[in-house]
């Protein structure tokens, strides 16, 4: 392909895209489909001679679109958003031309330099304190992760690091009556002793990290409200410290992936700052609304924090993927990612090397995204979009509780409601959820809430929901709903088999392992 065909190429693609987006809502939310539906559509090698663009293309429909589930529909509302919008398009194919590979600030300084200032500009935005910005010359910064399971387990392993160094310098050496050194503690021997905490509403990404790390999680339980109290933690930390064991990690989670609740981050940081603990906050969904400033309440105690990530690329209309690290002292990252080969060596710079600060060292250019949708929409725009979703989301909630056979099972404070059946137990409304993702008009999937309660979730995901949507989903929960308890299943015998709702048994396996990336 060269550049004219590029050209012809690139403008059908183009024109292909902006119809896909303004037509979406037309097309089957979900596919109908089963898994090796492809096999079927694509030869089974790869073919010896070129191929014409034209056919290339005619098979983006023939192949692509019958498997694909439209996460940009506003009739889905599962999960939580993933951003999308036309400027972080248009980044993204800037980004790919120039093709850049931000390993220091000497291969792509234009790559490092707009990532500094994007991180400060997303700190501002969010009334993030100063002592997280590259500006203030305080020792922290941002940096762009590729998920927030990234950034847990990144700050999980920098934590470790911190602690064991911590615990050495205080400890490493034992004297005995002479004031001869007699003992000096393996690093590797204090590492089963190393325990973190995290609450039973935690991501699923949390065991990911424990898994990968070889480090001990504990969960905790949360209160009636999902949040993790103070009290809890305190009594963990002292339980493990009791056992001879040396707690040093605590992911405190702010819009949990069930049901957007919030641990109280006002009580666990005062007891963080106490004990010595690392204090990562997860705010991967909830953290974009704190551009607005009645959201910002959700990190009141982010003083308090080590570090604190969310996802531009959940609620801010920014492609995946784009996670939004801050430490407030870098040099707790790069001091255990740092690793210097010869060809990477580069002379000394007061920008950061962001290899240093994750755990890919070939990085993408992904700060052009947050520059193109903050200067395309501008602070006022993305408030805007935060605010409709969200009074959508009331929208459907008082549609919810105008019906005495439903009930609002969590508080509904930014796009997402969960609600169920009242009277019936989880079997029917796992049923309930069965039909109406069966029937492919919309998409939810389901959350367990403590005290094994199952929820339906309706979530506002796509820029393009509007008012009519939330009404017609409504009607489709009402429509199925109608059905299902007029049927003589429910009227005769009041339960069901769960191996008969295989949909949505699958849809809570795979939320359960789902972050918002």
């Amino acid at each position: 392909m060269g550049p004219d065909e590029f050209r012809r190429a690139g403008h059908q693609l183009v024109d292909y895209i902006a119809d896909y987006q303004e037509t979406v809502r037309d097309r089957p939310v979900t596919p109908d489909v089963r898994p090796g539906y492809m096999r079927r559509l694509v030869p089974a090698a790869p073919p010896e001679r070129p191929e014409p663009w034209d056919d290339v293309m005619a098979d983006i429909e023939r192949v692509i679109m019958p498997g694909m589930s439209h996460w940009h529909s506003p009739q889905f509302h599962a999960y939580y958003p993933v951003g999308n919008s036309y400027p972080a398009l248009l980044a993204d194919m800037l980004s790919d031309a120039l093709g850049c590979v931000g390993i220091a600030w000497a291969s792509a300084p234009a790559c490092t330099e707009l990532e500094v200032i994007m991180m400060d500009w997303l700190a501002q935005l969010l009334q993030l304190p100063e002592q997280f910005m590259f500006s203030s010359g305080r020792g922290g910064g941002g940096v762009i992760q590729g998920s927030a399971c990234e950034s847990t387990l990144i700050t999980l392993l920098a934590a470790r690091s911190c602690k064991v160094n911590e615990f050495l310098r205080a400890n490493g050496t034992v004297h005995n009556e002479h004031g001869d050194p007699v003992v000096t503690p393996d690093r590797a021997a204090l590492l089963p002793k190393l325990v973190a905490f995290a609450s039973d509403q935690a991501h699923s990404s949390v065991t990911r990290a424990s898994l990968l790390s070889g480090l001990r999680i504990r969960t905790l339980p949360s209160d009636s409200n999902a949040s993790l109290r103070g009290d809890t933690l305190t009594k963990a930390v002292e339980e493990e410290l009791r056992a001879g064991n040396i707690p040093f990690y605590v992911l405190a989670a702010l819009g949990t992936t069930a049901s957007c609740a919030y641990d109280n981050l006002t009580e666990l940081g005062p007891i963080c700052e106490r004990f010595g603990l690392w204090l990562h906050i997860d705010a991967a969904y909830a953290g974009a609304a704190c551009v607005c400033p009645e959201f910002r309440h959700i990190i009141d105690g982010i003083e308090h924090a080590t570090s604190f990530n969310f996802n531009p690329h959940k609620f801010l209309l920014t492609n995946l993927d784009c996670s939004a690290l801050w430490v407030r002292r870098s040099r707790d990252l790069t001091d255990v990612f740092e690793v210097n080969a010869l060809f990477l060596k580069t002379p000394f710079s007061e920008m950061p090397s962001y290899r240093h600060w994750a755990i890919q060292l070939s990085r993408r250019f992904r700060a052009l995204k947050l520059w193109f949708v903050m200067r395309l929409y501008g602070a006022d725009g993305l408030r805007a979009h935060i605010r409709r979703q969200v009074k959508l989301a009331k929208e459907f909630e008082a549609l919810v509780r105008s019906d005495d056979r439903f009930e609002v099972a969590a508080p509904v404070t930014l796009g997402l409601v969960c609600f169920r059946l009242k009277k019936y137990g989880n079997m029917i409304n796992d049923h309930l959820l069965a039909r109406i993702n069966g029937a492919r008009r919309i998409h939810m999937v389901p959350a367990m809430l403590p005290g094994e309660t199952y929820v339906l979730r309706f979530v506002v995901c796509s820029r393009y929901t509007e008012s009519r949507d939330v009404q017609f989903a409504w009607s489709e929960v009402q429509k199925h709903t109608d059905e299902l308890l007029s049927s003589a299943e429910v009227l005769g015998r009041g339960k069901m088999l769960w191996s008969s709702v295989r949909a949505a048994s699958i849809g809570l396996r795979l939320f359960h392992s789902w972050h918002s990336v």
